[in-house]
């Protein structure tokens, strides 16, 4: 190797000078994608959930009773209560810093860890408060303790001065923070009323005990300026709003709360609210310590479990044979469901908090509800038979149409002209199948050693797929890339496209860790959204998440995701002997079998992200997909602009 090329791929002024360390709260700012999952607009709302969340804590552990969120003119929040008041006199660890700055300028800083100060709690992490605070370009937090009124004043997470009295408040006490996201991070996004409206009405609802109050200075023509919210019927009345006058099978939805110290000796409660409706597809919304949870958890598990095994047992007590056969599908098929719990030390998924995770919450829910709803059933049997046949016929219609899937995937199989570089599964019927579209031939090799023969498909791709909104449509039905994604998937374009048609139940695109790998994803999703909608809203396209690193020591293997994930490794180590040796994966084709299935292909350990599209904002996708993808060149250019500068590392 030459001595010139040598110094060019190692350079000798790589030393310890070269390893940056992030104090206090810069990395929230380097990387507010780890700690509110990103920088859209969906981000940005959820930083006024992350003060709200205190607030409401505040209210459930019975200190406040009313919060006023109101939306200024220059798009900054106030967030008031009127519980305790966060302590402001100097904290034990740093005596010249008050307890107030604490929190705010520390990661990890709050009063949620001991359990002590709150049984039950929304923000669990310490960092939520911290987080908003270094997310802004200002934030000014009031607090009436002790008669006394205290302020502070902060800047992308630095104080501009100490803890200050500024005037006596005999009458008051609780929190105040206003904040101004800082536009160095979110651009152009700004905070909508009808979206924060929203969010505020459904936490009224989770407490009955708490008054909400409303005001906008900003009017959007369909949202109230102003409004206040107090529910004393609770998630009853939450759910009798949400169906909207649908009809349904029981006259008084399947509602209640239990306290789970009165029957588990453990501090928290559930309470719920259900009906069936033929008028309407079903639904549930779960929250956790009045947390939302969108993708669910172990709290959702236990309330299922609760209902399904209850409606069988009323099957069996009836002597309906077929209600062995309804399944939690069916149960969730036009069962609009609501589920709160308040429970101890929660353990979620993520910083955002989307699913629970605690075990015990499964077990908790679940023999709580289920003597309440056998309960119900006996005592309203008229209510009880129409949601049981009700019930029984969607178990029918779901059996019925699995045994014509299966018979027309048989035939379309022996019937399709397939595509020769296809390595298709075995198995006949399409539950449990996995589509995985792979880049390139050598990612093919290692995949094809790796898959589930029986359940697991690939499709190699050679080169980019067109990009569609830059093409005539005639281009579509003579692109061989597409042609051989359509046949593989057993389904037309545009109008044409039937998801019940789709041969595979997870569509999941497989691409390199690098810049073009990224890009092929994006031709990818551009495509089935644009030409293939109904799966991404049945939930069918999902990405893949190959590692990029792989660390050894001694007999102990790790993988990471990115540079984050293997430098966290590093510094805590793997628990083994000796040095700790780092791969890194080029490329897919550069994994051997074993690590492919491992990480990710493997059920039972790989990771996956499941592409959704926003249902609060559905015509933002639209807009965001155009500019990136479309044919205007200067949009595109904007949106690099905007937001290039959130891109600290490019692997090229």
């Amino acid at each position: 190797m030459p001595n010139d090329l040598l110094t060019e791929t190692q350079p000798s002024d790589y030393d310890a000078s070269s390893i940056e360390v992030l104090e206090g709260l810069e990395p929230v700012r380097k990387r507010p994608g780890m700690y509110i999952g990103g920088t859209d607009e969906r981000a940005l709302h959820h930083m006024v959930a992350e003060v709200l969340d205190n607030s409401m804590d505040e209210a459930v552990a019975g200190f406040a009773n009313r919060i006023e969120v109101e939306l200024h003119d220059d798009y900054a929040i106030t967030i008031r209560d009127n519980g305790r008041g966060i302590p402001v006199d100097p904290h034990p660890k740093f005596p010249d810093k008050s307890a107030l700055e604490v929190i705010l300028c520390t990661l990890h800083a709050g009063g949620k860890f001991s359990g002590k100060a709150y049984q039950t709690s929304g923000g669990l992490h310490g960092v939520g408060a911290s987080v908003v605070n270094a997310l802004s370009d200002s934030m000014v937090v009031q607090v009436a303790r002790n008669k006394e009124v205290y302020e502070q004043r902060f800047s992308r997470g630095l104080p501009l001065g100490p803890v200050e009295k500024v005037g006596a408040a005999p009458n008051r006490r609780g929190t105040t923070v206003t904040f101004h996201a800082d536009p160095d991070i979110f651009g152009h996004h700004r905070f909508k009323p009808a979206r924060l409206f929203k969010s505020i009405r459904s936490k009224a609802y989770l407490f009955s005990g708490v008054e909400i109050r409303w005001k906008s200075a900003i009017d959007d023509g369909e949202t109230p300026t102003e409004a206040s919210f107090h529910f004393p019927g609770g998630l009853s009345d939450y759910l009798k709003e949400s169906m909207n006058g649908s009809s349904t099978y029981a006259d008084q939805p399947f509602a209640g709360t239990v306290e789970f110290q009165e029957r588990f000796n453990t501090p928290g409660k559930v309470e719920w609210a259900i009906n069936w409706t033929p008028s309407r597809d079903g639904f549930i919304q779960s929250y956790c310590n009045t947390v939302p949870t969108p993708e669910g958890g172990t709290h959702v598990g236990g309330f299922w479990a609760a209902i399904l095994k209850g409606i069988k047992t009323y099957g069996e007590l009836v002597n309906n044979k077929k209600a062995a056969q309804i399944t939690r599908d069916d149960l969730i098929t036009g069962g609009c469901a609501l589920v709160s719990c308040f429970i101890r030390e929660p353990e979620f998924v993520g910083q955002t908090k989307d699913r629970l995770a605690t075990v015990e919450a499964q077990r908790l829910v679940e023999n709580a509800v289920r003597d309440h709803f056998d309960n119900w059933l006996a005592a309203d049997t008229k209510s009880a038979g129409a949601i049981l046949d009700f019930l029984v016929l969607r178990a029918e219609e779901r059996l019925r149409r699995r045994q014509e899937k299966e018979t027309a995937r048989k035939t379309a199989t022996k019937k399709l002209r397939l595509p020769g570089k296809l390595v298709d599964c075995s198995q006949n019927n399409r539950d449990g199948t996995e589509l995985f579209i792979v880049e390139g031939d050598s990612a093919g090799g290692s995949a094809k050693m790796a898959r589930d023969r029986k359940t697991q498909a690939l499709l190699p791709l050679r080169g980019k797929i067109l990009n569609v909104l830059g093409a005539a449509s005639s281009k579509l039905g003579t692109n061989q890339e597409i042609s051989d994604l359509t046949q593989a998937l057993g389904v037309g374009l545009g109008t044409k496209f039937n998801v019940d048609d789709l041969r595979y139940d997870k569509v999941i695109i497989m691409t390199d860790a690098d810049v073009d790998g990224a890009h092929i994803a994006a031709l990818l999703m551009t495509f089935f959204f644009t030409q293939m909608r109904p799966m991404i809203d049945a939930g069918h396209l999902y990405l893949a998440c190959p590692p990029l690193f792989r660390l050894t020591q001694g007999a102990k293997r790790v993988y990471c995701l990115d540079e984050a994930e293997r430098d966290e490794w590093l510094e805590k180590g793997l628990g083994g002997k000796g040095k700790i040796d780092v791969s890194r994966f080029k490329g897919l084709g550069e994994m051997d079998a074993k690590d492919l299935k491992e990480t990710t292909m493997d059920p039972a350990s790989r990771k996956l992200i499941r592409v959704t599209i926003d249902e609060d904002e559905p015509g933002e996708t639209g807009d965001l997909v155009e500019r990136l993808m479309g044919k205007k060149p200067e949009k595109r250019f904007q949106y690099i602009q905007e937001n290039a500068r959130f891109v600290e590392e490019l692997d090229v």
